[in-house]
């Protein structure tokens, strides 16, 4: 698999560093499933890689800790029947999972104040509940 990863503008992962296996796939397909290796496992090393830049790497193992195994992300295609068309789905799956991960952080939140009259809209409703509730009690005995 010597063709290249296109993750984002500036990040390409090299054909050597993913690591593709094939195994049997289950569900529909007759005969065939059980004669052709159509589901794909497509591994890249994110750990180790040299392609990817220190500090894109730490975001990225952060962002993708919980799918990482020993630093290595897998991912699996099998819903096609074809091994061309799950080893495009499997690379397809892989270059979004890493384009999310490099993705850079969202702007910090400024904080916000209430306005006066969201503020004034939100005691008028509490009073209201409040009559409400107060026209439900029982008169108090005398």
């Amino acid at each position: 698999m010597a063709d290249m990863l296109r993750v984002t503008d500036r990040l390409t992962i090299p054909g050597g560093e993913l690591a593709l296996r094939f195994s049997r796939s289950s569900g529909p397909g007759g005969q065939g499933v059980n004669t052709a290796d159509s589901r794909v496992e497509l591994s890249f090393d994110l750990l180790r890689s040299p392609s990817v830049p220190g500090a894109l790497r730490a975001r990225m193992l952060e962002r993708l800790a919980r799918r990482l195994v020993d630093g290595v992300l897998t991912v699996v295609a099998s819903e096609h029947r074809n091994q061309l068309a799950n080893r495009a789905a499997a690379r397809e799956r892989l270059a979004r999972l890493l384009a999310d991960a490099a993705a850079p952080p969202p702007p910090p939140r400024r904080p916000t104040r209430p306005s006066r009259g969201s503020r004034e809209r939100r005691l008028d409703s509490k009073r209201r509940r409040a009559a409400t509730k107060q026209g439900r009690q029982q008169p108090r005995g005398e």
